[in-house]
């Protein structure tokens, strides 16, 4: 099977071409030709599974024929980094058409976005800003033939479904075609999915098992040691590039700015950025300008980098289907891809819930040439000295019998769940003899 297989007008077919496009990744192989047939679509798949030409391939395909210079295909998505990464593929694969697209989102002047939609044949939007040029009226949606809603479960994370639906209300309802894609099926998503889509099919690839090509490990530790755990791991590992996830966008800024002090070409992308920014951390850790990206997981959306060696959970993800779906960064176009997660004594429900997604237990690694023992530092960040009174809200450890503090034992939550058979020891360098 190839591209040809699929039969696009001539200059769509040169794109991919030029593209280097080859073989059809297994959602393209299934999905094209039923989108290609005008079926609405549900789509299950994770980034990295080629689903961005799914949709992009066949607009091309259909916008060759009929009025230029009108809104014609809407694709919205949850973030700027996915948008510019779907305009990105547009241009590249419409190359030979003709056709424009341009990319609206918040956070840059408004003024140049609404000349460009003047004459755009493709939209890539996300929500609030595209309502934004509704309620301006400097948008017409009233051509539009082709809906996509790309990442339809983030969307619903960030809270954007309420301005889905209010972007729908504005979109034709007769023989439009929607495309709707998503990583996870939460019941939400299920219930817009029925609302929006019409005789549709379902196609699924990749969800809910980890890639074969990626090896996972977990490193219990205590919170207060997890920081210096993840710079022993960066400091004997071997690696390319790092994508580290954080649960906030504080703690991503906080931990970038830590690693960068530290001697790693770092930064992070979390919410809080400039656009300019933005580009910037996603543009550097693309190019190698940056060897560590700290992000969380909505501002991670879109990262699409193919020689991400490791993925490192400093915070455990919220669900299993979020695991995979980090980890999947990694271990990408049949490279090996390391994932390494770092777990404290509160993970411990949802490290049985991965085990129950692996289908087998996580491997538990300790190293022998780290720390565990080392006490809580004082705001200051210094270890507070022996017999220096307790901070306040905090309990005085038990003393033995010999009425000397137990520094004997890890720092609490370190083990207290995990039996030293359980974790396996090393103190060579990762990825290589660990």
């Amino acid at each position: 099977m190839n591209f040809k297989n699929f039969l696009f007008h001539p200059p769509v077919a040169a794109g991919i071409e030029a593209a280097g496009y080859s073989t059809p990744t297994p959602i393209q192989t299934q999905a094209i030709p039923k989108v290609m047939q005008g079926r609405d679509l549900m789509g299950l798949a994770q980034t990295g599974t080629g689903k961005t030409a799914v949709f992009v391939l066949p607009i091309l395909h259909r916008l060759l024929h009929g009025k230029r210079g009108r809104v014609r295909a809407l694709i919205v998505a949850p973030t700027r980094e996915l948008a510019e990464q779907i305009h990105e593929a547009i241009e590249v694969l419409g190359v030979k058409t003709g056709l424009r697209s341009i990319t609206v989102y918040g956070g840059v002047g408004i003024q140049r976005q609404i000349q460009l939609l003047k004459r755009a044949d493709i939209v890539v939007a996300c929500p609030g800003r595209l309502l934004d040029h509704i309620g301006r009226k400097t948008v017409d949606l009233s051509h539009v033939e082709v809906l996509v809603l790309d990442e339809a479960d983030q969307m619903f994370d960030m809270g954007f479904l309420p301005d889905i639906r209010r972007i729908l209300g504005h979109l034709p309802k007769p023989d439009r075609q929607t495309l709707l894609f998503s990583a996870t099926m939460p019941s939400q998503i299920r219930r817009l999915a029925d609302d929006v889509l019409k005789n549709q099919v379902r196609v699924q690839v990749g969800h809910d098992a980890p890639a074969e090509t990626v090896s996972h490990a977990f490193y219990p530790v205590a919170r207060h040691l997890k920081t210096a755990l993840l710079l022993k791991l960066l400091g004997n590992t071997s690696t390319d590039a790092v994508l580290v996830f954080t649960r906030t966008k504080h703690r991503a800024k906080q931990l970038g700015g830590k690693l960068a002090k530290a001697g790693y070409r770092s930064t992070s992308l979390q919410g809080n950025l400039s656009q300019s920014r933005r580009q910037d951390a996603m543009g550097g850790f693309k190019s190698g300008k940056y060897q560590v990206l700290v992000a969380t997981d909505i501002a991670a959306r879109g990262i699409d980098v193919s020689n991400i060696s490791h993925v490192i959970n400093y915070d455990m993800p919220s669900t299993p289907d979020t695991y995979i779906h980090r980890i999947g960064r990694t271990g990408r176009a049949e490279n090996s891809g390391q994932a390494y997660t770092l777990i404290t004594d509160e993970d411990r429900q949802m490290v049985r819930a991965i085990h129950g997604v692996m289908g087998m237990p996580v491997e538990h690694r300790t190293l022998t040439d780290f720390n565990y023992h080392a006490p809580m530092a004082n705001p200051s960040g210094q270890p507070r000295p022996r017999g220096a009174k307790p901070l306040p809200g905090s309990r005085r450890r038990p003393r033995g019998g010999n009425g000397r503090k137990q520094n004997s034992r890890p720092a609490k939550g370190a083990f207290a769940w995990l039996s030293p058979q359980k974790a396996r020891r090393s103190g060579g360098r990762v990825g290589s003899s660990v």
